[in-house]
């Protein structure tokens, strides 16, 4: 774009400079000439055109003073194309036609020269700077994003860490419990079940088999409680790789998109689904590549176990198919599979069950 206002600013200079040498009617042919040529050599984008353009206009301009007024304009592309030097050749017309010019035209076509090298300059630094410039910006904005992607692994990732560190602790505890409490609360129960098995006081008895039954109750909600605190450490993501980095069979690939906490129920049932197809797999096809993908909908969790072995004939449905179909319609969900190019084994169970 600055090279057009460029170009047509010295246009006019040199128009307004030859209006006043010509004012006849023939005048008007080099003004369209120089326009032709101007444009032409605007347009395309090859130097070696832009050379032989020019060196035609400066022939010209050897037989006929009156175009030497808009060598300036031609010499605008020339200066910056591969060939700068062949702008020097518009020292021969110039030589030619200095006795027709006075000796004021003749300087001022040499000043116009000099003024349209100098604006060409000022264009190409304009542009390399405005070149610079952008590709600076693409690479700054480039790195920000590199680094606001990095930012957001390494928080997922410490977020992550925290999230195991929690459910190792709660695992730690829980197995604490069990082994202590537990275990106190277990001989606790049979030290009164003695006793009361030994006492003859009617009394003391009654007293004995209260104090069993809060045991009892106590050991219960221990129980409970623990069963509780290991269901929330079971990390679904962590016990399918781990089901993934045992599977030796083939190659597998995981993809795994969930980012809340499903319910108990459904991490088991899922981590069985995992389980049962891999263990299918490895009985039953000859397949060489296995991809698992478990994927959070806004109403539902998706498991798809894929391989791309070849359909084979069995007798009848597998046990571990329907045990799968069992669990997964006991929560309300969906079991499906078949062959696509390999059997499938899909599962879409609700959050809400």
């Amino acid at each position: 774009m600055y090279k057009y206002i460029d170009k047509l600013t010295v246009f006019i200079l040199c128009a307004v400079f030859y209006v006043q040498y010509r004012t006849d009617f023939y005048g008007v042919v080099p003004l369209i000439i120089v326009i032709i040529f101007g444009a032409f050599m605007s347009y395309t984008d090859k130097d070696a055109v832009v050379l032989i353009t020019a060196l035609i206009f400066l022939f010209i301009s050897f037989f006929y003073p009156d175009y030497l007024f808009f060598l300036p304009v031609i010499c605008y592309d020339i200066f910056f194309s591969k060939y700068p030097f062949a702008a020097l050749a518009a020292v021969i017309p110039l030589a030619t036609g200095f006795p027709a010019l006075p000796l004021s035209d003749f300087i001022f076509i040499c000043l116009l020269a000099g003024l349209s090298y100098m604006i060409r300059w000022r264009t190409v630094m304009l542009e390399k700077a405005r070149s610079e410039y952008v590709t600076l910006r693409d690479s700054t904005k480039e790195f920000s994003l590199q680094l606001e992607r990095k930012n957001k692994e390494l928080m997922e990732k410490q977020d992550y860490e925290v999230h195991l560190a929690t459910l190792g602790e709660r695992n730690r505890i829980a197995r604490d419990i069990h082994d202590s409490v537990g275990h106190l609360l277990s001989n606790s129960i049979l030290q009164t079940g003695a006793l009361m098995a030994t006492c003859t006081d009617e009394h003391t008895r009654e007293r004995l088999t209260t104090l069993n039954k809060t045991l009892v109750t106590g050991m219960d909600t221990v129980r409970s409680s623990i069963h509780d605190l290991y269901d929330e450490s079971v990390d679904v993501y962590a016990e399918v790789k781990t089901l993934c980095d045992g599977f030796d069979f083939c190659a597998i690939t995981l993809d795994y998109d969930i980012d809340s906490n499903p319910d108990k129920k459904i991490k088991y049932t899922l981590l069985f689904v995992v389980k049962e197809a891999l263990s299918n797999i490895i009985r039953h096809s000859d397949a060489s590549l296995v991809s698992v993908a478990l994927r959070e909908h806004p109403a539902l969790y998706q498991l798809i176990v894929k391989d791309n072995g070849t359909k084979k004939t069995l007798s009848g449905e597998g046990l571990g198919l329907k045990n799968i179909a069992e669990r997964v319609g006991s929560l309300g969900g969906l079991s499906n599979t078949g062959y696509d190019n390999g059997f499938t084994v899909f599962v879409s169970i609700p959050k809400a069950i």
